[in-house]
């Protein structure tokens, strides 16, 4: 069977936030640019970031990117890599003034500058005020954002390809990324799209557990195709659980209603995060909070008929704060917990929300990984950005409204990059014989498939075992026994059936296809978490609770075919000013 083949410069999966800031300035720069979406591009998950972009503009309280700077390397808990922190925290302001001045409508202050609003992990350093750092758009900001991105990439003639599926990288003998193959969902046709540079912009995993404040479609799919293209995931075992997902439910309560003054209660009425973190309280970072609550559950200090959640009040801030600066809120409370913040806490519990691992790469959004040169060598037509990536900026633990910030910064940066590259190298490499062959055998085995495993039993198999054994603490029996189970799972996934067949938007097969990524995420997370043995950010073992840097300093790098583990030191050198060593993290 023939396969079509279409040419571009540029071929971006995912058309978020980062694949859309990098899609617009390769456009402009007169390049061919292919952008492949499982849905339209205003649906992409960019769309549900509420609270801000971080900049520190100083329009509220002082403020400036050094500090920006050492609270993102603190909050990461010293995993982050100190020369791509200063990158993103030095270019913030830039480009939240392009930002601007694309359009985008932010929130203004009484003086007309950019509204500013605190947020977790940010400095009290400035006269005992907190920095207010997050320039926001009501609560909707991820909107704003991708809509004015969108707007301009239709003005810029970027080509989308709309519900549409990557499936796998090409790569020649030498390793070099060459294209995607990818499905349309309308014929189920599959295509090979050939491009001197790919860029993935793919967004994160989080429907690898079962308990998620992502959409349906965030299934990990870039790290996926790079895992079965021998490319490395890094530090998989970093996963950030939200405190405030809606009880029973998991949709956001964006971090903002803490920065506008909201605080969590347990069930005797106490404003508990007092007794965990003094100066900060509410504001502390997110893998702090959510342990405290944590705790506060495990200790019988819940809520409700069955004391498993608690409680963030913010009636004290007023109809009038919460109508305007926290709108979209109010609407996702009294939807799905049938309570009007103007009168009734919110009953909320951690929740599955960011992915810190991903694809390894540099600040360039160039793809790294160990080769016959040395630990890290460039993957020649292969780019990362967004949360599928792994730069690292967030290292343990990202500080809520850097995930904006990230994908903005590297976004720009990797096309920058792109542009660069493509002076030197302008011509398409030659396709292997067998471009296609690994995309055709997956799909010929669904088609197939007799007497095979439920795609959605699977997936709930999977789901739970995340859930269970690699949650907000994590324990040394149940992380051994989950590497087992989902070893077992993953065994189920190589014998799924599909029961319908027929090739127009067939959505049981996208699902079959989502899974075989949620597999390779969910392996690789459960591994890494196992043999990290410390606590660090969002990884807290109960069996080692002290952070360990004379041994665990070290980025995790797990590789899929032979689910073998290695790793790589932390650059701890910035790039035009002195280092932040680690020390202990209070807040």
């Amino acid at each position: 069977m023939s396969i079509i083949k279409r040419k571009f410069d540029v071929v971006i999966v995912g058309a978020g936030g980062a694949g859309m800031r990098a899609a617009l300035q390769l456009s402009e720069a007169g390049l061919k640019v292919a952008v492949l979406s499982k849905v339209f591009p205003t649906r992409s998950h960019t769309v549900s970031a509420q609270g801000g972009i971080a900049a520190s503009l100083g329009n509220v309280t002082e403020d400036n990117w050094h500090w920006h700077m050492y609270d993102t390397v603190k909050g990461s808990d010293y995993l982050g890599d100190q020369d791509a922190i200063e990158f993103m925290c030095r270019q913030a302001n830039e480009v939240v003034y392009e930002l601007e001045h694309f359009g985008m409508p932010f929130d203004r202050l009484d003086n007309g500058k950019i509204y500013q609003r605190p947020f977790g992990g940010q400095s009290q350093n400035f006269g005992g005020a907190q920095a207010t750092r997050s320039c926001a758009a009501a609560d909707r900001t991820g909107h704003a954002l991708l809509h004015t991105l969108y707007q301009r990439n239709v003005g810029a003639n970027t080509q989308f390809f709309v519900e549409w599926m990557g499936l796998d990288l090409i790569r020649d003998e030498h390793g070099d990324v060459l294209g995607v193959t990818a499905m349309e969902m309308e014929t189920g046709d599959v295509m090979i799209l050939q491009a001197k540079a790919t860029l993935f912009a793919t967004g994160g995993g989080g429907r690898v557990f079962q308990a998620s404040t992502n959409a349906l479609i965030n299934t990990g799919d870039g790290l996926g195709m790079a895992a079965r293209a021998g490319v490395p995931l890094e530090d998989m075992e970093f996963w950030q659980f939200h405190p405030t997902g809606v009880h029973g439910v998991g949709v956001l309560i964006s971090e903002a209603v803490r920065g506008e003054g909201g605080y969590l209660i347990n069930k005797d009425g106490e404003r508990f995060m007092e007794r965990y973190a003094p100066n900060a309280k509410d504001l502390a970072s997110r893998d702090v909070v959510a342990r405290a609550m944590t705790i506060e559950i495990k200790d019988g200090r819940g809520c409700g008929d069955d004391n498993d959640h608690l409680l963030l009040k913010l009636d004290h801030l007023g109809a009038d704060i919460i109508k305007s600066r926290l709108p979209g809120i109010r609407e996702l409370a009294m939807k799905f917990a049938d309570a009007d913040p103007i009168h009734d806490p919110i009953p909320v519990v951690p929740t599955v929300h960011y992915m810190m691992g991903g694809i390894p790469t540099n600040y360039y959004g160039q793809v790294v990984a160990p080769y016959k040169t040395g630990p890290e060598e460039i993957v020649t037509g292969f780019y990362a950005v967004g949360e599928c990536a792994c730069v690292s900026v967030h290292g343990a633990n990202r500080l809520g409204t850097n995930s904006l910030l990230d994908i903005v910064v590297f976004g720009r940066a990797a096309a920058n990059q792109i542009i660069e590259d493509l002076e030197r190298n302008s011509h398409h490499k030659p396709l292997p014989a067998d471009a296609a062959d690994k995309s055709m055998a997956r799909l010929s085995r669904l088609e197939n498939q007799v007497d095979g495993e439920n795609v959605a039993q699977v997936t709930a198999a999977l789901s739970k075992t995340m859930q269970t054994h690699c949650g907000v603490f994590r324990f040394e029996d149940t992380l051994q026994q989950g590497v087992e189970k989902i070893k077992e799972v993953a065994d189920r996934v190589a014998l799924t059936e599909i029961k319908d067949k027929s090739k127009v938007f067939n959505t049981a097969r996208i699902e079959a296809l989502e899974l075989d990524n949620l597999k390779e995420v969910a392996i690789a997370t459960m591994i890494s978490a196992e043999a990290r043995r410390e606590s660090r950010g969002a990884h807290a073992r109960d069996d080692f609770p002290e952070r360990d840097d004379d041994n665990w300093l070290k980025h995790t790098l797990f590789f899929s075919a032979d689910k073998r583990l290695d790793y790589k030191p932390v650059r701890l050198k910035p790039l035009t000013v002195d280092s932040f060593p680690p020390k202990k993290r209070t807040y």
